[in-house]
């Protein structure tokens, strides 16, 4: 009998992999939902980007194997960006490692830093491939909680006590903003997390794609804290920014020898982006203020009122401040668990919200709502959900 790895024990399939065959099956039924569901932009990427894939791709010369560590132009285009935004200097030839996406950076970094058995610090509530991809590859996911008391922050007396208890820590994932709760970004959670790391030889990785998003202040990066080289990576992606999710775009920052131990991983699993594309997104990192302004304000400020309201007709609180490419609200007690209520969302007013179990026990007593989806569509949604027997 041919039984698979016994790894696949350790994970589910991904639950909206699961979910959106049970959608499918609806809108085949002529049940027409309406997703709020998954975290993919809606909208196009710059004319510019666009016209700069179309042209390298009738290149003749343009579709052989690239470099696994990216091309030059594009690996400068990020550290131009993280400049220009961030005000993070880094080395385009040392410090920069381009990716298919930040969600292969997750697999890259934990293969490069942690042996079987060892452990990683994830978040609850936090996104679930920090937890199955840890799984899979053997390490032991150690919880740390983030509570909505404290602004979906670490508790640092937590974290102490957790590295006491497990002196094998290797890794630490932390994702500001915060996605699901839109936590923001704080200079202070940053500058406490490199004196963790630096003290316990643990090294953060601070998963940021979010910073664009319903946010006209200060982008902040935990590589602008004093020392964050020493113990810190960050990851980030063109996908939520830049309107570039099936591109596949992400980026790795941190000191040479950090990046030499990723690419070790790297090379022997991926053979680099098609050109195309890196040049592309070289081009769409610099994109002017006013296209961030229109795509990642302007349109999901609209957005997010309809979500706004979503929230207070199922009887939801949030918190207003709340920052990023989601809404996240703490369901009425009256409901069991946060699935219940998005089950009727589903089956009753055919629209498809995320139920907070999904990322954690912390998540249990929470809805998310993702922005992505055209204003008519949210205005559908809400004339779904108030007119519906909820």
């Amino acid at each position: 009998m041919i039984n698979p790895a016994d790894r696949l024990s350790l994970v589910q399939e991904y639950y909206f992999s699961r979910k959106l065959k049970e959608v499918a099956q609806m809108n085949a039924e002529g049940k027409d939902v309406i997703s709020l569901a998954i975290g993919s932009p809606d909208m196009p990427p710059s004319k510019e980007t666009i016209d700069t894939l179309c042209q390298v791709a009738q290149m003749p010369d343009a579709h052989g194997y690239q470099p696994t560590m990216g091309t030059s132009e594009l690996r400068n285009a990020m550290a131009r960006f993280y400049k220009r935004f961030y005000n993070v200097e880094l080395d385009p030839a040392k410090e920069v490692l381009p990716l298919i996406g930040s969600k292969e950076g997750i697999l890259h970094t934990t293969l490069a830093f942690v042996n079987p058995g060892e452990g990683v610090l994830v978040p609850n509530p936090g996104y679930p491939t920090y937890t199955s991809l840890s799984k899979i590859l053997g390490a032991r996911v150690i919880n740390y909680d983030l509570k909505e008391n404290d602004g979906w922050q670490p508790d640092f007396e937590q974290l102490e006590r957790l590295a006491l208890e497990n002196g094998d820590i290797r890794l630490m994932w932390v994702n500001y903003p915060n996605m699901p709760t839109g936590g923001r970004a704080r200079r202070e959670t940053y500058r406490r997390l490199v004196e963790f790391g630096r003290k316990h030889d643990i090294v953060i990785i601070n998963d940021n794609p979010y910073s664009f998003i319903l946010n006209e202040g200060e982008k902040l990066s935990i590589l602008q804290v004093p020392g964050a080289k020493e113990c810190c990576i960050e990851l980030n992606s063109m996908s939520k920014s830049h309107n570039m999710p099936g591109w596949r775009v992400g980026m790795l920052m941190g000191c040479e020898q950090f990046v030499q131990w990723t690419l070790k991983v790297k090379s022997n699993i991926d053979s680099g982006t098609f050109r195309g594309i890196q040049l592309a997104a070289a081009k769409a990192m610099d994109n002017p203020d006013d296209w961030h302004r229109e795509f990642n304000i302007g349109n999901y400020a609209r957005r997010r009122r309809y979500a706004e309201e979503i929230m207070r007709i199922l009887g939801c609180k949030f918190d207003p401040d709340q920052t990023g490419m989601f809404l996240w609200g703490r369901i009425p007690d009256g409901y069991t668990d946060c699935e219940q209520l998005t089950e009727r969302v589903l089956h009753e007013a055919r629209v498809f919200i995320t139920p907070g179990f999904i990322f954690g026990s912390n998540g249990a007593r929470y809805i998310r709502i993702s922005l992505c989806a055209k204003d008519e569509k949210f205005a559908e949604a809400v004339s779904r959900i108030k007119n519906s027997a909820l």
